[in-house]
C-alpha cells in the first residue's frame, strides 16, 4: 500500500497561498467543506457558546497545534467574544498566518506563538476552551500534552479534541500506518477516556465520527485523492475538477448522514473532557 505523506502535501498547498488572501480563504472553505472532522468540531464548538460562553464578554480560546488557521478563522468569524491564543510549532505556518490574520492581530483578538506542546509549558489558568484537531495522534507523550493543556484551563474548562480512532488501522497494512507521520494510529474510547483522566481531565463525549458512511465519504473525496497527489503531484490538479464533479454531491450527502448517526465504529474519533 502506498502511504499517504500528509506534511509534503500541505506544504506544497501552503507555498500557493502563502501570499494571497484570495487563495487562502478559498483554502480554508475546501477543507471545511470536504473534511467531516470540521464538521464535527465546529459544530462542537458551537454547542458550547450557545450553552456557556455566549454571554461572557471575552470567551478565551487556547488553539492547541493550529496548523494552517482554519479553525481560527472559524471561530474569529463565529463568536464576536472570542479571543485566540494560537501556537504551533512550526514557524512557518505561523508567519502564514500572521500575514493572514493580520488585522485581527491588530485588534488584539488572535495571536500567534512558537509553542512545543511537548516541552513548553502554557500560561496556567487562562483559557476557557481549548482545541486541539490532529494533533495528539503525531506525539508519543500525548497524556503529557493533555497535562499541560488541563493546567493551561480554568477550572471547567472545555477540551475538545479530534484524532482517528484505532479503527482507522482498517486503512493500513499490517506493520504500516496509512499516515507514516503518526506516532499511533489512533485511539479507542477506553484508551481515550484513560488518557483524559491520567492528565486530569473529566471524559464528557467520546463519539466515533468516519463511521460507514463518512468513511466512505473520506475514501471518495481524500484517500483517492490524496494518493494521487503522493505519487503525481501537482498534476494531479488536471484532473481533479472533473473527479468532484462526479463524486462530491453523493459525498456531501455521505457526510451529512454520518454526523447525524450514532457510529459504534469510525475511523476518527471526537473527545471532549472537563477540568474539574
Amino acid at each position: 500500500m502506498s502511504k499517504i505523506a500528509y506534511d509534503p502535501t500541505k506544504d506544497k498547498f501552503a507555498r500557493w497561498i502563502r501570499r494571497s488572501r484570495l487563495l487562502r480563504t478559498l483554502f480554508y472553505k475546501t477543507l471545511d467543506l470536504f473534511f467531516l472532522r470540521s464538521w464535527y468540531v465546529r459544530t462542537a464548538l458551537r454547542t458550547y457558546y450557545r450553552s456557556r460562553f455566549a454571554t461572557q464578554s471575552r470567551w478565551d480560546i487556547l488553539d492547541a497545534g493550529s496548523g494552517f488557521g482554519q479553525y481560527d478563522r472559524f471561530m474569529l468569524r463565529s463568536f464576536p467574544n472570542a479571543v485566540i491564543h494560537a501556537v504551533d510549532v512550526k514557524e512557518d505556518y505561523l508567519q502564514d498566518c500572521r500575514y493572514y490574520f493580520e488585522k485581527e492581530i491588530t485588534r488584539g483578538r488572535i495571536r500567534f506563538e512558537t509553542h512545543d506542546l511537548v516541552t513548553d509549558d502554557l500560561p496556567p489558568g487562562s483559557f476557557d476552551l481549548a482545541l486541539c484537531v490532529d494533533v495528539l495522534e503525531h506525539i508519543e507523550d500525548d497524556t503529557g500534552v493533555m497535562r499541560r493543556i488541563r493546567m493551561a484551563l480554568r477550572p471547567g474548562g472545555i477540551f475538545i479534541m479530534h484524532s482517528p480512532s484505532h479503527f482507522s488501522e482498517e486503512d493500513a497494512g499490517e506493520d504500516e500506518f496509512f499516515v507514516d507521520e503518526h506516532a499511533r494510529a489512533g485511539y479507542s474510547k477506553e484508551e481515550l477516556s484513560e488518557k483524559m483522566k491520567k492528565a486530569g481531565l473529566e471524559p464528557v463525549s467520546l463519539r466515533y465520527s468516519y463511521g460507514k458512511w463518512g468513511h466512505r465519504a473520506w475514501v471518495t473525496l481524500i484517500k483517492v485523492p490524496m494518493l494521487w497527489f503522493t505519487r503525481f503531484g501537482m498534476v494531479t490538479l488536471l484532473w481533479l475538477p472533473f473527479y468532484y464533479l462526479l463524486t462530491l454531491p453523493p459525498g456531501l450527502v455521505m457526510m451529512g448522514m454520518d454526523r447525524r448517526a450514532d457510529n459504534e465504529r469510525g475511523t476518527g474519533i471526537l473527545g471532549i473532557g472537563r477540568k474539574s
